[in-house]
């Protein structure tokens, strides 16, 4: 009796009620832009992943005892019941410089903390450690590559020595703002490197041949392979290896001697000049072009999708014209995703539209129906501000399931309607008695869907945060997306479908001509 006192009011007044749904449509789109976007909430995956990196050119032992303090830092949490098992590899990626430690937590009952809390205790005593740099990895339930270090991207150029020295500014303006948490520059120039200048009018001078200069340090150096030599079944590399004292410095590569034409053995730094100077270990592209990674660990104040902003913002006062920014790892999926997501609702829409417009042969029953997905978008939208949600991946599915189940309840009121159309009713009439009668249907599946997302609401364990966002588009989306469908559809019934006539309507016409037409033919007495 409630709802049909609140219903007529809002028939008798529905301009009113259409621009109550249209302000809060736009309140909801104003609130939107203070949404979290990210690709996946921060989740609780029972497991942190630490990288570890020495400067270069350390030996093993350096790398090991640096892991062993890490460890050590470590120790406390596991003796506190927090962490189960701590697996170490010194030396990874065929790199002496380079460390992994795998970190697993204790089972989610068995612990008072979340993932997220032990990671910023764990970073805190990381710092610590002198001499290596350390960074905590807490990956997703994607599988992404390279997922779980924060915002990834890569600064682009034609020069690497430019791209260093501007992603050194954006490295100094980012660590400004401690939100971006610990920032990393992905191109050191650190590793020492040997290079050879031969002086080749000398070396003509002296008679020395310099086309097997190369393979002449390489013996020296490591050895090379002269030949295979085959007993039975087996096969052995013979290898030209130097007898003499090993090569520990650049100045013993100085002492090396080569023959001339005439026989003589002359000492390559006569005609060769070795300067020594530092490199980075590796170089990078993206799309095909020079880049410099650079990466940081967010922290949890700011959201991946308004990092990627603002630093674009920051870039776009300090790059030239041959510069632009690439998001790698997560902020290209989300990248990806955010560019989709317009695209996917578009197709959504468009295909439920079609649908509707072939199942009720009108496309103004059809629009009728579709007035509430905007509505039922905002309110998910509130839903996910009150709730404290982000905009990932999963809300988008949460959202693409809303608007399904909120044309379904406006079909159950716009099929009886025009159902009492056809037998008769006017237009305000038969949305009244449809509405009445549709209530206990629309509610019934409100209450049933709304129950089935409660268990996603309340969920604990592995990927908690990803079902508790999509259990509160489903609770709190569909909840007060259901009371705009039961007062919005009327409204929209009542202005619209006046625009088309019923099936009753249309076949009393046809009637009607057929009859003016035969009265018209019937010839005169």
């Amino acid at each position: 009796r409630g709802y049909a006192v609140t219903l007529r009011a809002c028939l008798n007044a529905p301009l009113v009620a259409v621009a109550v749904a249209v302000l809060v449509a736009i309140l909801a789109v104003a609130a939107a832009g203070s949404l979290r976007q990210e690709l996946t909430p921060v989740e609780d995956r029972g497991a942190i992943l630490i990288s570890v990196q020495a400067p270069q050119g350390v030996s093993l032992e350096y790398t090991d005892a640096k892991m062993r303090e890490i460890e050590a830092k470590v120790a406390p949490l596991r003796e506190a019941g927090e962490v189960r098992s701590v697996f170490a590899i010194a030396g990874a990626q065929r790199t002496e410089n380079r460390g992994f430690i795998v970190v697993t937590l204790v089972d989610w009952s068995e612990r008072s903390r979340s993932q997220q809390e032990i990671a910023t205790e764990l970073n805190a005593g990381l710092r610590e450690v002198i001499g290596v740099r350390t960074f905590a990895i807490q990956p997703n339930s994607l599988g992404i590559r390279g997922a779980g270090q924060g915002l990834s991207v890569a600064l682009v150029g034609d020069d690497y020595a430019r791209l260093a020295e501007v992603a050194g500014d954006l490295v100094d303006r980012m660590e400004e703002d401690k939100r971006f948490g610990l920032v990393r520059l992905g191109y050191d120039t650190t590793q020492p490197q040997l290079f050879i200048e031969i002086d080749r009018t000398r070396a003509e001078d002296l008679g020395v041949q310099i086309d097997g200069l190369g393979e002449a340090f390489q013996a020296v150096l490591d050895g090379r392979t002269v030949g295979t030599i085959f007993l039975e079944d087996d096969s052995f590399d013979i290898r030209l290896v130097s007898t003499a004292d090993p090569v520990n410095d650049p100045g013993d590569l100085e002492r090396t001697f080569v023959p001339s034409r005439d026989g003589q053995m002359i000492p390559v730094s006569s005609f060769v000049t070795l300067t020594e100077r530092a490199v980075a270990p590796e170089l990078s592209r993206e799309s095909q072009r020079r880049s410099v990674p650079i990466t940081a660990a967010l922290s949890p104040e700011l959201a991946l999708g308004d990092a990627l902003a603002e630093l674009q913002a920051i870039a776009d006062a300090a790059l030239t014209e041959d510069m632009r920014l690439v998001p790698l790892a997560e902020a290209a999926t989300l990248g990806e995703t955010s560019s989709g997501l317009v695209v996917t609702f578009a197709i959504a829409l468009a295909v439920i539209f079609l649908v509707l417009a072939a199942q009720f042969e009108s496309f103004v029953s059809a629009v009728i129906v579709m007035a509430t997905v905007p509505l039922g978008l905002a309110c998910a939208v509130f839903a996910l501000l009150l709730t404290g949600g982000s905009l990932n991946v999963y809300s988008q599915i949460g959202l693409v399931l809303l608007v399904g189940i909120m044309a379904k309840n406006g079909i159950l009121i716009v099929e009886f309607a025009d159902q009492l159309r056809e037998r008769g009713a006017s237009v305000r009439a038969a949305i009244e008695e449809a509405a009445n009668v549709r209530l206990r249907p629309v509610m019934m599946t409100m209450v049933a869907t709304v129950l089935g997302g409660l268990p996603l609401v309340m969920a604990q364990g592995a990927g908690a945060e990803a079902r508790e966002v999509l259990g509160w588009i489903i609770v709190g989306g569909l909840g007060l997306a259901t009371v705009a469908t039961l007062y919005i559809t009327p409204v929209a019934y009542l202005l619209l479908a006046g625009l088309s006539r019923s099936r009753a309507a249309e076949s009393q016409m046809l009637q009607d001509e057929l009859r003016g037409a035969a009265a018209r033919n019937q010839p005169a007495e």
